[in-house]
């Protein structure tokens, strides 16, 4: 058993009521959470049930997903609703999501789950995606640089994976295009899992209860393939959708889910002084650009060149993925280097001028957004006041007490 909850239908009835009376669906939604949310206590003693039993799949969607015809999950939002300037999801507050990922299958997306967190996909079997995407952080790690291969330092913070179904790249540089094609560089690169496609698919190929679980996900399969190993990976964190904070509430019509300093914060935050809302733009609160922003370095380290590597474009050395801000409460420090440990200090940064940090000799082509707001330090808190109302884990998943593999959930997990 698999997810917090289902309510497919149930969640479909609150977003068509959004159609005429709006302002009562965060109403009725909020009304249905402990409902939700105990459905979750039992899902999860559900899915300890599995260590004495072979695991069976999801044969639902996550919540916030619909079953539709031909076993397919689609995502159901209140955003749905609105439109958006050229469909790509800009705009004002009450904006429609640009185009998203989804359409797996509950099986698809419940053995992602479970390969998510199992150390098997890793050479030496110590490490699973959730060793630098742990739920509890906002799938991040709290860590300045990840932690690799034999404990290796990475060069660069792991990103939060909440709303990746809307993501166009991935990666702080952008290299990759789709979530397959990016569940492939953590599992083969040498610093991080250190894993290769022999290897892993021979692995999975001799677990019995992988080979079963991969033949309930992908029908008439003989053997896993390397492609429905990525499918699966993509297809759960496509699943992790997080619409449902205290932001979302008030635009959808509840006034009262923010408090006067932190709708002066939104206020600020969306100003064209501040212009914060320009790369992350609501509702996802990121514009899936690269922007080159010179950010410093931590202390001994030398310049990351960033995007540049992988274009081959000098205008974009330096230059990173505008990260989505949703839950960024939960994934401190910040910045690909992980260089700021609070939100006032990565928030103080935009208000020190543009180039400030940029070392001597380096030249930067700093996005035109970049300039001296010359914000004062109470208007940074309440920006910082703001970005903590986008936090929202209504729909985390639930992490496996038992895994197909037989190896033990890693404890910097399962003791969250």
């Amino acid at each position: 058993m698999s997810y917090t909850n289902n309510h497919c239908s149930f969640k479909y009835m609150i977003i068509v009521n959004t159609i005429t009376q709006r302002v009562k669906t965060t109403a009725t939604y909020l009304a249905a959470l402990p409902l939700l949310l105990s459905g979750a206590m039992a899902l999860a003693q559900a899915d300890a049930i599995s260590t004495k039993a072979k695991i069976k799949l999801a044969s639902h969607c996550p919540p916030s997903f619909e079953l539709t015809q031909g076993n397919h999950c689609e995502l159901r939002t209140v955003y749905q609703f609105y439109s958006s300037l050229q469909g790509r999801g800009v705009g004002g507050t009450q904006t429609a999501l640009p185009p998203h990922k989804d359409g797996y299958s509950p099986q698809q997306i419940d053995l992602g789950r479970y390969l998510f967190f199992d150390p098997i996909l890793s050479a030496n079997q110590k490490q699973s995606c959730a060793s630098c995407h742990q739920p509890e952080l906002g799938f991040s790690d709290a860590l300045p640089r990840s932690i690799g291969f034999e404990g290796k330092e990475l060069k660069r913070a792991a990103p939060t994976l909440w709303n990746s179904a809307f993501l166009t790249s991935f990666f702080w540089d952008a290299r990759s295009n789709s979530l397959e094609d990016q569940a492939k560089g953590p599992l083969y690169a040498e610093g991080e899992m250190n894993n290769t496609p022999k290897e892993l698919l021979a692995r999975l190929n001799k677990s019995e209860e992988y080979t079963q679980l991969f033949k309930q996900a992908f029908l008439g399969r003989d053997r896993i393939l390397e492609k429905d190993l990525t499918t699966a990976l993509a297809a759960f964190q496509a699943s992790l959708i997080s619409l449902n904070s205290r932001y979302d509430q008030y635009v959808h019509g509840n006034h009262q889910a923010l408090n006067d300093n932190e709708i002066a914060g939104l206020n600020v935050f969306r100003s064209f002084v501040a212009r914060c809302s320009e790369c992350h733009t609501p509702p996802l609160f990121t514009n899936n650009q690269v922007a080159v922003i010179g950010t410093p370095e931590p202390e001994g380290h030398d310049l990351d060149i960033g995007a540049e590597e992988h274009f081959k474009s000098k205008k974009l050395k330096a230059g990173f993925k505008v990260p989505t801000l949703r839950n960024i409460a939960k994934t401190a420090p910040y910045m690909h280097s992980g260089v700021f440990e609070n939100l006032k200090d990565a928030t103080e940064f935009y208000n020190k001028g543009r180039g400030h940090a940029v070392p001597k000799g380096v030249d930067l082509q700093i996005h035109w957004h970049i300039w001296e707001p010359d914000l004062q330090d109470s208007e940074l808190d309440l920006i910082v006041s703001f970005m903590k109302t986008l936090n929202d884990e209504t729909f985390m998943p639930v992490t496996p007490t038992h895994l197909p593999s037989g190896l033990a959930v890693l404890d910097d997990i399962k003791n969250q």
